[in-house]
């Protein structure tokens, strides 16, 4: 007899609902805009060693694709908020991921053709200069930083309903150990996009990449993700010590 897989502990449920089901299929069609060889099948040995050269690209977009995938999974899973703003900030979420596709794959195509020195084939075919380049950090800054405002939003959604949810103090910190940390995604994105968006024209190539580098910076996300976790559980600790 088959038995029903006991959920996680702290998960509310282990079935997905429509919305869920939905975020779930948005975020695997965008994944299918970011598979090597999209536009045909390799006919020949040379077109597949091309198509091969895109795998480093199509990896980093995966697993960036399923770092916010699995946020809002984990959020499903741990919150279940089914009102309103919750529906509409996960409807954008969908909206942005197949926004932000784009963007991805033709920086990490470009930032991969950088680092081998060409060996790696280059996306776009009129990079003529900084400008051109220019243009996708601020367009990838401003997508990556939309997407982690909508997953902001949620997790503090969530943290505002701690007591609806009766949540306990762990649970609800990291709500808000998540908010600090998507919150600061949103930071670095709109810092690369603004730098990006003041270099001149005729930038060498190290000023070209300083938005690119920038996102290094979110190496650091778990001492914010810490941060806020412990600032919220003070929080929540003394509204107990007050409520007794």
């Amino acid at each position: 007899m088959d038995q029903q897989a006991t959920p996680p502990a702290g998960w509310r449920g282990g079935g997905a609902t429509r919305l869920e089901a939905f975020v779930d299929a948005a975020f695997a069609f965008a994944v299918t805009l970011l598979v090597i060889s999209a536009d045909r099948v390799p006919d020949s040995v040379r077109a597949l060693v091309l198509a091969l050269k895109q795998v480093p690209a199509f990896a980093a977009g995966f697993a960036l694709l399923a770092l916010f995938w699995y946020a809002h999974v984990r959020w499903s899973r741990h919150y279940r908020l089914d009102g309103m703003l919750a529906t509409l900030l996960s409807l954008l979420l969908v909206f942005l991921v197949l926004v932000y596709v784009y963007p991805l794959r033709l920086l990490l195509g470009t930032f991969f053709a950088w680092i081998t020195a060409g060996w790696l084939p280059m996306p776009l075919s009129d990079v003529a200069g900084a400008p051109q380049i220019a243009f996708v950090f601020v367009f990838y800054g401003l997508a990556f930083a939309s997407m982690s405002a909508c997953m902001g939003g949620l997790y503090l959604l969530a943290w505002r309903r701690r007591r609806q949810l009766a949540l306990d103090a762990d649970r609800a910190a990291d709500a808000m150990g998540e908010v600090a940390a998507y919150g600061y995604f949103c930071a670095v994105g709109m810092l690369s996009a603004l730098v990006a968006i003041g270099l001149p024209e005729d930038a060498v190539p190290w000023q070209v990449a300083i938005p690119g580098t920038l996102y290094f910076l979110l190496s650091l996300t778990g001492l914010v993700h810490v941060l806020g976790r412990r600032r919220a559980r003070r929080r929540v600790e003394a509204e107990g010590a007050a409520d007794a």
